[in-house]
């Protein structure tokens, strides 16, 4: 598969000597994805990711698809992180967060299930299972994924 150039940046990232410049570069587009964020393969930053903002304890499965303006974070920030009971995000395989989408989660790890479909705009505040679609806000389930 063919990697666009901001996918590319993206995987750049962790590189010894050019990472910090991916790093850098991504930001200046409007792409905040912390080098710390382990990204599987066939990762794709769909139209350049603008205004794609991913927490920095997230994990990304292999071919997950994330589209402009999708939040991935924490759900409390009205409180300190050492108060939080927020402890990360896992988006497992097969992922499509849609354009607008946000992930946010509060209480330990929420995962976004192999295959599951976030719809845009949606606000998703809980974990999913496998193959579903969700939209709205908040979040909820509507239906399954062929």
């Amino acid at each position: 598969m063919a990697r666009d150039f901001y996918t590319s940046l993206v995987y750049a990232r962790n590189l010894p000597v050019v990472g910090a410049l991916a790093y850098f570069s991504l930001k200046l587009l409007g792409v905040e994805i912390p080098r710390s964020v382990p990204i599987g393969k066939d990762f794709e930053l769909a139209h350049g990711g603008f205004g794609v903002v991913i927490h920095s304890k997230t994990i990304i499965g292999d071919r997950v698809k994330i589209y402009p303006g999708v939040g991935i974070g924490r759900a409390d920030i009205y409180q300190p992180a050492h108060l939080s009971g927020f402890e990360g995000i896992i988006i497992e395989e097969d992922v499509i967060l849609a354009p607008g989408a946000k992930v946010l989660g509060k209480e330990g790890v929420l995962r976004v299930r192999r295959g599951t479909v976030v719809g845009a705009n949606a606000v998703l505040l809980q974990s999913t299972g496998e193959n579903e679609i969700w939209a709205g806000v908040p979040a909820r389930f509507i239906g399954k994924r062929q």
